[in-house]
Formats: structure tokens, sequence, C-alpha cells
């Protein structure tokens, strides 16, 4: 089988015009690839107006960076970034695409892969070169183990989760930026009739480097108010488990877990959580994981790096206050 090409990645772009930190991130990760392999790192970003992004990516260590102008880009469509991308992957493929485990990048990728008949591996938390082959290492049986994976199809696709790859630090000399523009179809099959954007009142759950949750232990909707209160005072922001969700007492953006959102923040604090599985696979890469938990059997002490048994009511004060006084020192 031959294998050519270099390491693409899929970035993608924030509101205010800028790449997305997990697009960054992925271009870290892409360096060792590409550097294992003794191979180029390109990235490809789409959009009515990307050169801003564009010029991010390329100091970042994207050694050339295609911009897909079109003003039908300025927001996700799946037919039309599936077929922007298929032009641009028929003409030069990679040898590995990476995209984020976004929503984007979890929609478009099985897309791709489908339309160019090549392996996708989802859900990556890591991926490494051995023996010139890139393996891909994604959680199985709900996160209770690793898989590693290898495609066997000339191109290989993975979406990765946020923060596992480190960012590289900007450099003065910037890889190139290359503007293209791109055939679309028309008409589309797919019409998007409406759109809301989410707003966010503090960082979005998968950048979040701090994520305090909560549980069904919880009890009602107040409770996610102090969550609210030490998540800011540590930079953070707030998650919950699916219970809270399905009462209603927190938005579901904060839903973490198989049918939530994927996280890995530097520390994560679970607060009345019993640790199911569903929960448990969507912050099990955290850095370190606190839990409070009145159960002194609850399945998320087994997980955590530090665990207090109480009620969240009587802990959770005191190590806010606490907190806050060492904040002012």
């Amino acid at each position: 089988m031959e294998r050519s090409g270099n390491i693409l990645v899929l970035a993608e772009m924030v509101e205010n015009g800028k790449a997305a930190s997990i697009s960054i991130e992925l271009l870290g990760l892409g360096r060792t690839l590409a550097d294992c392999l003794g191979t180029g790192l390109s990235a490809v970003i789409m959009g009515d107006e990307a050169s801003e992004a564009g010029g991010e990516l390329a100091r970042h260590g994207a050694e050339e960076v295609l911009c897909l102008h079109h003003p039908r880009l300025k927001a996700y469509h799946p037919e039309l970034y599936q077929q922007a991308m298929l032009g641009m992957l028929r003409s030069s493929p990679p040898r590995v695409l990476l995209a984020g485990h976004t929503a984007l990048g979890q929609d478009l990728l099985p897309r791709l892969a489908f339309s160019l008949s090549c392996g996708l591996v989802t859900d990556c938390v890591g991926a490494r070169v051995e023996g010139g082959e890139v393996l891909f290492t994604r959680p199985v049986y709900g996160g209770n183990a690793l898989a590693t994976q290898r495609v066997t199809t000339a191109m290989a696709m993975a979406t990765v989760r946020a923060r596992v790859g480190e960012a590289p630090p900007p450099s003065e000399k910037a890889g190139e930026v290359r503007t293209l523009g791109v055939d679309l179809p028309d008409p589309v099959r797919l019409e998007v009739t409406g759109r809301e954007t989410l707003e966010y009142r503090e960082c979005p759950l998968e950048e979040a480097p701090v994520v305090v949750s909560g549980g069904r232990g919880m009890g009602g909707e107040e409770g996610f108010s102090q969550l609210r209160e030490l998540a800011s005072l540590l930079g953070g922001a707030v998650g919950a488990s699916r219970p809270p969700v399905d009462a209603g007492w927190a938005p579901t953006t904060c839903q973490v877990g198989i049918t939530g959102k994927v996280v890995a923040p530097d520390l994560y604090i679970a607060v009345a959580i019993s640790g199911s599985t569903q929960h448990l696979s969507g912050m099990s890469e955290a850095g370190k994981i606190v839990a409070i938990n009145k159960d002194p059997d609850a399945y998320i002490f087994k997980v955590s790096d530090y665990g207090v048994v109480g009620d969240w009511k009587q802990v959770l004060p005191s190590f806010t206050a606490a907190l806050r006084e060492m904040l002012k020192e």
C-alpha cells in the first residue's frame, strides 16, 4: 500500500474570526507525527474570510495553510463543507487528516471518510508513530479501556479530543498562507432553515482548564449557582452529569459524558456525582479529578485523585471561602 502525503489539520474558526484553540493544539500533535514520519504539516480552514485565522495557524507551526474561501462557507453547512473539502483532498490527499472531536469534526469527517472510502478513527485521546505507522488511541467500553487502532487505507482520518495536543508557541517564521476559491453545488439538497447561537457565560466547556460539575445529588438548580461561583474563582466552566440536565437544572451545553461533551481539563471537580460510565467516559482524561460525595462507596472515588466524603452543602461553601481567601493573599 502506497502511503504518501503530509499531515493535514482541519482547522475551525471561533466567533471573533480567530482559530479555535483545539485547532492550534492539533498543530502540536500534527507536528509530532510529521517529524516522526519525515513529512510536512499543513492546515486547511474554510469560511468567507479566514485570512486572520489562517495567519494564526501559520505562525503556530503550519508550513502551509489553505484558506478555502466562499461566502456560502461563512457558517457550517454539511453539504457545502463536504464538497469544498472533497475537491482539495482528491487533488492533494494527505496521509493523515486530523480534526477536533467537535460538533463540526464529528459531523464532517464521517461524510468525508465515506465519500473517499478511507478509514476514520473518532474520539482519539492520543496518536503516535510506531514502525512508520500512525497508531491512534481511543476509549472503548464506555471509557473503561483504551484501544490502539491503525488505519489500513492510504489516507487516515481522525477526530481528536481537546487538550490532547500541546499548542505550539507562535513563531516569527510563519508558514505560507494561500487563499483558494472553491466551486460549490447549487442547489444543495440540504437547506438550513435557522441557526441558534449559544451564549456562554464562561469559556466553552471543552476549552476550560478547570471544570466544576454537579450531579443528581445537587438536588436542584440553586446548587449550580454555587458551582458557578467556584468555577469563576478558578477561571473554569460549569459542567453537569445527565440527570441535572434532564431535570432542567443545567443547560444541555453543560452536559459531560457519552451523550454530552468530552472534556479534558487540567482539573475536574465532581460534586455530588456518583460516577456512571456514561459520565466517566466524558471526563476520564482530566489531569486531576477531585470528587465530593456523601456516599463513601460512590464509584467516582475509584477514578478520583482526591476525594472528600461529605455533603456538598457543607463542603463546597467552606472550600470556596478558603479558596477566595487564598486568592486575596
